[in-house]
């Protein structure tokens, strides 16, 4: 079983029957997982931080989404975290709120995401930066990209055929896989 805990003010998780959890992640607080989500080993997702007043948005994650092996999930001074439906967080990958990624989004390994939005579709590759920024659907930032500001978007392509289809398949593996998890879970 994995680890859900409440944070200090005392928000519990709260996790759909048809998701599956590692048994080695941990959710701290206000935490919602959608249907259909799977969650890999050693992810950690922590909605505990509170703003000025005592307040915590949530950290919430989309249907059909995967967060894969060793990623964090968690937001400065109660700030929201969206992941939306069909998005995949590819290993060691850090989204730090205030932040929302948009649906069936793709976002490579090591990659850190910090205050903005990537809206739908867009793909960021491996071992990248993307701070402080909205990403325009359909966005392609390449490996090794750091990105700043909305000013370093000027030499950014739109997403190629090729990179739609791997994150699509990267998607239908992980909610496969969800799937199958809950059944051997269920089981035992």
């Amino acid at each position: 079983m994995a680890m859900l805990r409440p944070n200090p003010r005392g928000d519990f998780p709260v996790v759909s029957e048809s998701a599956f959890i590692d048994p080695t992640a941990i959710l701290c607080g206000h935490v919602i997982v959608e249907d259909d989500v799977f969650i890999g080993p050693y992810a950690v997702i922590r909605a505990d931080e509170a703003d000025e007043d005592g307040h915590v948005e949530p950290i919430r994650i989309g249907s059909g989404s995967n967060i894969q092996d060793g990623v964090v999930i968690h937001s400065k001074d109660g700030a929201a975290v969206t992941i939306g439906s069909r998005t995949s967080i590819a290993h060691r990958s850090i989204i730090h709120g205030p932040c929302a990624v948009g649906d069936e989004v793709f976002i490579g390994f090591n990659s850190v995401i910090f205050n903005c939005t990537v809206e739908r579709g867009c793909v960021v590759r491996h071992n990248s930066v993307v701070e402080d920024c909205v990403l325009p659907e359909q966005f392609y930032i390449p490996s090794t990209t750091t990105i700043h500001s909305n000013t370093d978007l000027l030499t950014i392509t739109q997403v190629t055929q090729d990179a739609t289809a791997f994150s699509e398949s990267v998607a239908e593996m992980n909610v496969s896989l969800a799937h199958s998890y809950r059944r051997i879970a269920n089981q035992l």
